[in-house]
């Protein structure tokens, strides 16, 4: 029996209205945006300013206590930091400090008949929850693995580790636990209205059609220090492995829907 999705609650925070047939709340969907995303941007409210603040941050989603938990399980999300930053400062509560976490990939650019109609393909996800400091140094180390590997996965175990104490004092790690989230995803060509769709005059001038967007991993370039004898392996096998999956991806995603069925609700 195939296992259910589990889902994030809906919140009036969290609950998409504009074009929500494009909204998902499937943990599975929003940890794998969350952790594909190379830059996370964490907002917060700020004493002293009337302005909230908003931070691009590396993070990842894992679980300490179970490290074993796939992307469909409930999941902290962990983010690196410098231990005397405003907003490691700020989350020393016992508490947490509020804090939406964004991100988001475009995919395509969609070019239809009227400008009106233009877009993106793009995947997108919002989290909403409470940060605090790691103070375990156990669950510390574990952090930081995750977040190093984010960056290249396995480069934990080829660097210079375990940290020195320098680093570790100087290196703040936050845990945000989840509240809940959501996401919007959109694949597919451009759509145009049935007016235009009809002009037959309009159609014979315009081009109509999608651009694939993918990010390329562009070949290493050695540093001036190196002694090393050559790339790793892991390294590079995954970086071929990863643009051809972001080109397969976009270029799919151009002429194909990829979401499931859904109904449409937009609520204009």
């Amino acid at each position: 029996m195939p296992r259910q999705d589990l889902e994030y609650p809906k919140e009036a925070h969290n609950t998409v209205k504009r074009y929500n047939h494009l909204a998902e709340y499937s943990l599975r969907t929003i940890h794998s945006i969350i952790n594909s995303t190379p830059l996370l941007h964490i907002s917060f409210n700020t004493p002293n300013t009337p302005y909230p603040a908003t931070i691009p941050m590396i993070g990842q989603m894992g679980s300490f206590d179970r490290p074993s938990a796939d992307l469909g399980d409930v999941l902290d999300l962990y983010i690196h930091g410098y231990i005397s930053a405003r907003l490691t400062n700020l989350t020393r509560t016992p508490s947490g400090l509020p804090i939406t976490v964004s991100a988001s990939t475009v995919d395509g650019l969609l070019l239809s008949l009227t400008p009106f109609s233009h877009g993106y393909n793009f995947r997108s996800a919002v989290l909403f929850g409470h940060a605090t400091v790691v103070t375990d140094p156990a669950e510390k180390l574990y952090a930081m693995e995750l977040i190093t590997n984010k960056v290249v996965p396995n480069r934990w175990n080829e660097a210079r580790t375990p940290p020195t104490a320098g680093e570790m004092a100087a290196t703040a790690v936050m845990k945000v636990k989840i509240d809940t989230g959501s996401a919007k995803v959109r694949t597919g060509p451009p759509k145009d209205d049935k007016g235009d769709l009809e002009n037959e005059e309009v159609r014979e001038k315009v081009w109509v059609g999608t651009v694939p967007v993918y990010t390329v991993l562009g070949e290493p370039k050695v540093a001036e220090y190196n002694l090393a004898d050559e790339v790793p392996k892991t390294l590079v096998e995954w970086r071929k492995e990863v643009n051809q999956d972001a080109k397969e991806y976009a270029e799919l995603a151009a002429v194909k829907n990829l979401a499931p069925e859904k109904k449409k609700q937009d609520d204009n």
